[in-house]
């Protein structure tokens, strides 16, 4: 199934609504606008396996742009709308893109950046770039002669690190309408068709809102995009266009399950069926309280950008085995040690993936060689364990463990007490030098209220993890932010905060 299907079968059903203003583009303009823009990069010269740039916030032509990319068979490069002009210039020459589209929001950066000989167009005003509207208003309406399946290519959000990108190989089946993995697990789990109304409330250059939403126009359905999260205008938006389906990750549950009772309870969620979660880990009580509040609707996925496996767990399935990110969906699931030799169930080692899509991370052979184990399966560098029936629980990153005094201690169940706490909106856990322990664990704490960051706070903080945590996983250090560099994905830039405490050894960052 494809968008052009649906544009031929149900011209006036609406593909795309815009949340906020419910500014509305249906199948057949999709069809057509989509059409334009291949026919727009061939005339621009661009053939299959070359390679475009996006550098969008939540726009409708978000849209037009990747679906003429993926009728083109052209990789498509979703650049995050938070990147700064250096950054941005990055992932264009890592990538080799030879356009770059941005739009007019993202102007203030978009003109800082060195396009180094490229083609640049702009959806909307940006100083000395070429227009989009009036380049692609030029080009027919009617698909090109050519029409080949192409593919996003995306970058990891450089969490402990520069992004890499995700690159894998055009589809062998050159079809548009081709079916894929995703599309048939979106139906399997999800049981998503022509009749969902999605609702979408983070970026599109993230891969699960992009690669979610153009699923469900696969289907025929409808996606609601919300331009930006704000969690009493979600709510809002489920009620208004009579939601069904939903895509989430867990720091949109903690700062939904912040609102008073009664702005949460102030709109009718009964239409919500299916709310999928993943990107991040999300606490037992969240998750609890998530269910409590919405009933047994949410449904939680494990994977990445790579796509390289995929495990799924329901909200009864979840309720048993709380902590849970389920069982394999695709591919099969692994627990190795630091050697590659597969652990048994209950044992703590590096997730590994078998019997999914191979891909590789773009220009960076070490990288893409440390994500193989030598059976040829693929890890993300996510530490878990599996148990006897087959179950995934997560602990953390590899690449996040903190060692103090030669014990291992993973952050995210530190995280995960801390962001209970009523008086916390967001926590990082990291590790700090320490000239006795080599490292020590160091809270960086968001409050709910900035103005009571301080002593008496932090004191609370710690007899709240005393309650709950070993004293090996008490933070030692427990400092205030007004904000963290978290993604708007969910991640964490953990980086950028361990480059800070490294630097600056017990420097605060109140």
């Amino acid at each position: 199934m494809h968008p052009s299907v649906h544009g031929r079968a149900t011209p006036d059903k609406p593909a795309l609504i815009v949340a906020e203003t419910g500014e509305t583009v249906s199948y057949a303009a999709l069809e057509a606008r989509s059409n334009r823009a291949a026919q727009l990069f061939r005339a621009r010269g661009l053939a299959p396996g070359d390679t475009i740039a996006l550098f969008l916030d939540n726009i409708p032509e978000y849209f037009d742009l990747t679906w003429g990319a993926q009728r083109s068979g052209l990789f498509y490069v979703c650049i995050p709308a938070k990147l700064t002009a250096p950054e941005v210039e990055y992932i264009l020459a890592d990538s080799g893109a030879t356009l770059l589209i941005a739009s007019a929001a993202l102007a203030a950066v978009a003109e800082k950046i060195d396009l180094g000989g490229r083609s640049a167009l702009a959806v909307g005003p940006i100083a000395a770039w070429e227009d989009w509207a009036t380049a692609v208003s030029a080009m027919p309406a009617t698909p090109i002669a050519d029409e080949r399946a192409g593919v996003d290519m995306l970058y990891s959000s450089g969490t402990t690190g520069r992004p890499k990108g995700v690159r894998v190989a055009l589809p062998e089946d050159p079809a548009i309408a081709a079916p894929n993995v995703l599309m048939q697990l979106a139906v399997g789990l999800y049981g998503l068709g022509a009749d969902t109304i999605y609702l979408s409330p983070a970026p599109l250059y993230h891969a699960a809102p992009l690669r979610w939403s153009m699923t469900v126009m696969r289907l025929g359905g409808t996606v609601v995009m919300m331009r930006h999260f704000e969690p009493q205008a979600a709510l809002a938006a489920i009620e208004r266009y009579r939601v069904t389906a939903s895509q989430w990750v867990p720091t949109h549950f903690v700062r939904m399950l912040k609102l008073s009772e009664a702005e949460r309870r102030a709109h009718d969620l009964s239409t919500l069926k299916v709310a999928i979660h993943a990107a991040a880990p999300c606490a037992v009580p969240v998750k609890q309280a998530m269910i409590d509040w919405w009933g047994p609707v949410l449904f939680e996925y494990y994977a990445g950008s790579e796509g390289n496996g995929l495990t799924a767990i329901d909200s009864p399935d979840w309720l048993a085995h709380p902590g849970s990110v389920g069982r394999a969906a695709y591919g099969a699931l692994h627990i190795c040690d630091d050697q590659g030799a597969e652990l048994a169930p209950g044992q703590e080692g590096l997730v590994y993936f078998s019997g999914g899509t191979p891909f590789e991370y773009h220009n960076d052979p070490a990288k893409t060689a440390e994500a193989r184990h030598a059976l040829g399966w693929t890890t993300l560098g996510d530490i878990g364990r599996m148990d006897a029936d087959g179950y995934l629980y997560l602990t953390d990153r590899k690449s996040f463990m903190i060692i103090s005094g030669g014990v291992n201690i993973y952050p995210q169940e530190i995280e995960n007490r801390l962001i209970t706490h009523p008086r916390v909106a967001d926590v990082a856990v990291i590790g700090a030098p320490d000239a006795d322990m080599g490292e020590r664990v160091v809270a960086v704490v968001q409050p709910v209220d900035m103005d009571e960051a301080g002593d008496d706070l932090a004191a609370e903080l710690t007899a709240w993890c005393r309650t709950a945590l070993s004293g090996v996983k008490i933070p030692r250090q427990i400092d205030f932010a007004a904000d963290l560099p978290r993604h708007p994905t969910g991640k964490l830039y953990k980086r950028l905060l361990r480059d800070h405490y490294w630097g600056e050894t017990g420097s605060r960052i109140v």
